[in-house]
C-alpha cells in the first residue's frame, strides 16, 4: 500500500497555485487535504476550476489562509504560493506547528537581507530562517533538499539563466564578469494582477522588454551564480514580455575562456553537470531551445553555439514558467524532500 503525504496548498487561487492543485491531484503519492484562499474560501476545487471536476479530490473546499488551520488539518507540508513579504510569516507560522515547507514567493532565496531589501524595499520579516532555507535546485542541491525542512523554490528566469550557466562558471570555461542574458516569458509569469500591462489588448500582438535595468530575480541570479564562481557575479539581465500564456525563452552571451579546440569541454561540463538528470534535456551545439517542447512539462532545455567572430559562447535555453520555473520545480523538490522517485507526479504533464 502507498503511503500518501498530506499536504497543503496555501495561496491556491493564483496561476502558479493552480498548476501546484493540478501536479498534486494527480500525484501518486499526495494527498491534498487543504487549500487556501481568501477569494474562494467555502468553494470546491472543482466549482472555481472545472477543468478539475472528476479528479479524486476536486470535491475539497477552499479555507481561509490561516497556519493553524491548515495544521489542524493533518498536512505534513505546505506548499506557499504567496507573494512576496506574506509568505515569510506564514513559513514560520507552519515551521513552528512541525510542517515543512515549499515557499514559491521570493522570501527565502536570498541568504543576505541586505540584498532581500535592496530588491524587495523591505525589511526582511523573517531573517533567522534565511539561513536554514535551501535554495531549491534539484540539480544542485538534491542532497540538501533531501534533508530539509525549508525550501525556497526558484524563480522562473533565475532557473532559465542559470542553470545553463552554472556548471561552465564551476569549470572556469566563460568570463564571469561579461555576462550578457536576455529571456522572454509568457505573461502567467505576472500572475494574476489587475496591472493593465498585462491585459489582452496590451500584450497581445506585443513584444517588449520590462523591470529594466534592475529585475528582482538578478539578486538571485547574481547569488547562485557567485556561489558557482568563487566570485561576485554581475550581470546585464534584460526580460520581455511576450504574447504567449506560458514558456520561458532565454539567450545568454559570455567570453569564452579558450579556442575553438577547447569547445568540447562545453559538452562535458553540461554533460557532467545534467547528463543524469531527467529533467534537464541537453540539445547541443547548434541547437536553440525552443517553447513549444517544454511547456506543460517539468523540462528544461539547453542548447548552445559559438560565435567565433566575437569569442562568445551563447547559450539557450526553454522551461515552463510554471512548470520547471515554479510548479513542476517544487514537485520535484517534495519528491526529494520525501524520499520519493524524483520523477513522481512529473513525467505525463
Amino acid at each position: 500500500m502507498i503511503n500518501l503525504v498530506k499536504t497543503a496548498v496555501v495561496g491556491a487561487s493564483g496561476y502558479t497555485g493552480m498548476e501546484l492543485l493540478r501536479l498534486l491531484l494527480m500525484h501518486p503519492h499526495a494527498e491534498l487535504c487543504c487549500v487556501t484562499s481568501r477569494q474562494y474560501a467555502g468553494q470546491s476545487l472543482s466549482d472555481v476550476f472545472p477543468r478539475y471536476s472528476g479528479a479524486v479530490g476536486a470535491d475539497l473546499c477552499f479555507s481561509e489562509p490561516d497556519a493553524k488551520s491548515v495544521a489542524a488539518t493533518g498536512a505534513e507540508v505546505a506548499f506557499l504560493a504567496l507573494p512576496h513579504g506574506v509568505a515569510a510569516d506564514y513559513a514560520a507560522a507552519l515551521l513552528d506547528l512541525g510542517l515543512k515547507v515549499i515557499d514559491l514567493s521570493a522570501d527565502f532565496r536570498l541568504s543576505d537581507p541586505l540584498v532581500y531589501e535592496e530588491f524587495y524595499g523591505g525589511v526582511h520579516p523573517a531573517p533567522d530562517l534565511l539561513r536554514e532555507a535551501v535554495y531549491g535546485f534539484p540539480e544542485v542541491r538534491a542532497a540538501e533538499i533531501a534533508e530539509a525542512r525549508l525550501i525556497a523554490s526558484p524563480g522562473c528566469y533565475p532557473t532559465s539563466v542559470s542553470l545553463p550557466l552554472l556548471p561552465l562558471l564551476g569549470v572556469n570555461l566563460i568570463d564571469s564578469q561579461s555576462i550578457v542574458t536576455c529571456s522572454m516569458s509568457g505573461v502567467s509569469g505576472a500572475g494574476k494582477t489587475g496591472n493593465v500591462m498585462f491585459s489582452y489588448c496590451e500584450a497581445n500582438e506585443s513584444v517588449r522588454a520590462y523591470s529594466v535595468p534592475k529585475h528582482r530575480h538578478l539578486s538571485e541570479i547574481e547569488q547562485e551564480l557567485s556561489i558557482a564562481a568563487g566570485e561576485k557575479v554581475t550581470l546585464s539581465f534584460t526580460p520581455h514580455l511576450i504574447p504567449a500564456h506560458n514558456g520561458i525563452c532565454t539567450t545568454t552571451s559570455v567570453p569564452f575562456l579558450g579556442d575553438e579546440g577547447d569547445l568540447s569541454r562545453v559538452d562535458e561540463a553540461l554533460e557532467g553537470a545534467y547528463g543524469g538528470s531527467y529533467f534537464v534535456r541537453l540539445l547541443g551545439k547548434g541547437k536553440p531551445a525552443d517553447t513549444k517542447y517544454v511547456t506543460r512539462t517539468n523540462h528544461i532545455d539547453i542548447g548552445w553555439d559559438y560565435d567565433a567572430r566575437t569569442g562568445r559562447l551563447l547559450l539557450f535555453s526553454a522551461e515552463d514558467n510554471l512548470g520547471k520555473g515554479a510548479g513542476g520545480q517544487a514537485i520535484q523538490c517534495f519528491n526529494l524532500m520525501y524520499g520519493l522517485e524524483e520523477t513522481a507526479g512529473l513525467r505525463n504533464y
